[in-house]
């Protein structure tokens, strides 16, 4: 059996952990040649990659479970959010096929 420790803050939680990593992707592949000049996508896939881990974080501190359930809702469309730009990104060709599937899948 799995040794689970308590989760004491947001850093404990998979959800977040996977969020950073998201939004450290998200900042990479946004660096790249033409998506780094393209500013309102570029920003927006950031902030919405950002909203991801920041509303996990923010819903957790606050210490009620309705709270934190509406915030993860609040993240999960902020998730959705980043998909659908990686779509955009896709079809506007900064993206290829690979990296696309890496991403959504």
């Amino acid at each position: 059996m799995e040794n689970k420790q308590p989760v004491r803050r947001f850093e404990d939680l998979i959800a977040w952990q996977r969020a950073r990593r998201l939004t450290a992707d998200i900042y990479k592949i946004s660096r790249n040649s033409n998506f780094a000049r393209d500013f309102g996508l570029r920003d927006q896939i950031r902030r919405a990659a950002v909203s991801v881990m920041s509303n996990i974080a923010e819903g957790f501190e606050r210490n009620r479970q309705g709270e934190f359930h509406q915030f993860l809702s609040i993240a999960k469309a902020s998730c959705g959010e980043v998909r659908a730009q990686l779509y955009v990104a896709y079809d506007v060709g900064y993206l290829d096929q690979t990296s696309l599937d890496d991403k959504v899948g």
